[in-house]
């Protein structure tokens, strides 16, 4: 089985979003919209258009993730990031080797974080209910994967239910969530379980996926390490998917915001796309073009790539 260092990245995905916002003085924001630095991706052409040449400066954060710390000036600033990404034509985990977990003794020290809670993964009010439920299944994949059965057979997803200010604890109790709350779940059952996980965000286009229909949006789902490999989870649609682009992870939604404001600001406008491209099609800053969409049915269409 190879591994994902020598992955093709033989389709192409075309990402990216339109924000607008609006207000009457100086605010501050992150702007987390970048894809990451990957071994399942590559980044084969970019645009990121700031406004009216806003002031900014990027850095890298404590996670990886490419940051944008920039100045949003008084009045009407629009902020656009178009991106065409190589990414493999397998699903999710496919080439990484079933292994036993690392125990917590020889886990690497900078995955420790990754195992205790968080603003949003309050991990420690669940222990109880994460040991009586999965105690008893096979350690490792087989733990983590009924957890992921558990949560998408008994938490129901409800489009635009989500809430800032819900944790994990919050979301297992009412029964119902967003894709952020499902990743939350995930995310702190597997640390209640002592297995280090992570909240990711990035973009799920619908390759070899029936277009469900509701507008395109960001996406959140789950990173566990098990065996020396992070593994993905996605307890959402809970079945290995194709072409996701990574823009962040981190211990909870907080790492993964696409934006953090310091100030009265108000996003006016908003709009995401992810959809699978014929190499050589499309370039980034055309119009988007959805009639040269490659993905939304169950049927795989290479679309050919460079690697």
């Amino acid at each position: 089985m190879q591994t994902d260092n020598h992955l093709k990245h033989d389709i192409t995905v075309r990402v990216g979003c339109s924000l607008v916002y609006e207000t009457s003085q100086c605010v501050p924001l992150l702007l987390n919209v970048r894809p990451r630095l990957d071994p399942r991706q590559t980044l084969r052409e970019e645009k990121l258009v700031l406004g009216e040449d806003l002031p900014s400066e990027e850095f890298e954060d404590s996670h990886g993730n490419i940051v944008l710390r920039l100045m949003l000036l008084p009045g009407r600033s629009e902020i656009r990031h178009d991106a065409l990404v190589g990414v493999p034509s397998v699903p999710d985990n496919d080439e990484l080797p079933p292994e036993p977990p690392v125990s917590l003794s020889q886990l690497p020290q900078a995955l420790l974080r990754y195992t205790l809670p968080s603003r949003y993964c309050d991990s420690d009010k669940l222990i109880g209910f994460a040991w009586e439920k999965f105690g008893a299944c096979e350690p490792g994949l087989p733990r983590v994967q009924a957890v992921c059965d558990w949560l998408h057979q008994n938490i129901e997803y409800r489009f635009g239910s989500g809430r800032f200010d819900l944790s994990a604890w919050d979301v297992l109790g009412r029964g119902y969530g967003v894709c952020r709350d499902f990743a939350h779940l995930t995310v702190s059952l597997c640390r209640a379980l002592n297995l280090p996980a992570r909240y990711v965000t990035g973009h799920l286009p619908d390759i070899a996926y029936e277009d469900p229909g509701s507008p395109m949006d960001f996406h959140a789902y789950s990173e566990v390490y098990v065996g020396g490999n992070w593994f993905t989870y996605d307890a959402r649609y809970n079945v290995p998917r194709i072409g996701r682009v990574k823009v962040s992870c981190g211990l909870d939604a907080v790492d993964g915001a696409f934006a953090t404001i310091y100030g009265p600001a108000s996003l006016t406008y908003f709009e995401v796309w992810a959809y699978q491209v014929r190499a050589g099609e499309v370039s980034v800053g055309d119009p988007i073009d959805l009639s040269k969409r490659l993905d939304g049915t169950v049927e795989f269409k290479r679309g050919g790539a460079e690697n």
